[in-house]
């Protein structure tokens, strides 16, 4: 059994391409951007601010999340699948994982779950720093005026009043904090397969991956 490991930026498509390749491979996704977005959905819940980092700390160490199979998320026992897809939380997630000692909490967590194999999972630092033995790295990117169009077309679809100059700023701001951050910055390493999802489908993507698998003999 193995590990797929997937980076990239926000809204370049990993979350549905690790989906994807679950359902393909029989294998468990764990969305880690979900985890940190959980984080930063209690926080604002309890009104902890969000640069007080020893108080979202300690949201993350009383903080219990979990998967479903369905790929849904719960905090403590709750489904917060959907309360945590909001640009708000998308915003405050980006500013709770600058945080070194959450990262640390939650990157045990990740760890802890994929610690058996059979999992694909996505965020800015799992190649680098969660599963960097994983058999399988991607580093999954896109244009960026391209992933706000479909951030900007999720949002709609959800009944959601949204400026699509405002969701490219924020993407841009987002990129540059994910990849300028001191502890545990967005980067390609050296043995990662990149794909440009710009142009491709999801499961044009999909494909690509699990021709990597079948050239690298990976079972």
């Amino acid at each position: 059994m193995f590990n797929i490991a997937i980076d990239g930026p926000s809204a370049s498509g990993k979350s549905s391409i690790a989906k994807g390749l679950a359902k393909r491979l029989n294998l468990i996704h764990i969305d880690t951007g979900a985890m940190y977005r959980t984080i930063a959905f209690a926080c604002l819940r309890e009104g902890v601010s969000l640069d007080n980092e020893h108080y979202c700390t300690k949201v993350a160490e009383s903080s219990a999340i979990s998967f479903d199979v369905n790929g849904n998320v719960f905090l403590n026992g709750e489904d917060v699948s959907e309360k945590i897809r909001h640009d708000k939380i998308s915003q405050a997630a980006s500013i709770v994982s600058q945080h070194s000692d959450v990262r640390e909490i939650l990157v045990k967590k990740q760890q802890e779950m994929a610690n058996e194999k059979g999992f694909v999972m996505d965020g800015r630092d799992i190649t680098s720093v969660v599963l960097p033995d994983a058999e399988l790295k991607i580093y999954q990117t896109a244009d960026v005026t391209v992933r706000a169009e479909r951030r900007y077309k999720q949002f709609l679809e959800q009944g959601l009043s949204v400026e699509f100059d405002d969701i490219l700023e924020d993407l841009i701001a987002r990129d540059y904090r994910d990849m300028n951050r001191d502890n545990s910055p967005l980067i390609k390493v050296d043995d990662a397969f990149e794909i440009d999802t710009t142009f491709l489908s999801v499961n044009e993507v999909i494909d690509l991956v699990i021709n990597q698998l079948e050239s690298r003999n990976i079972k």
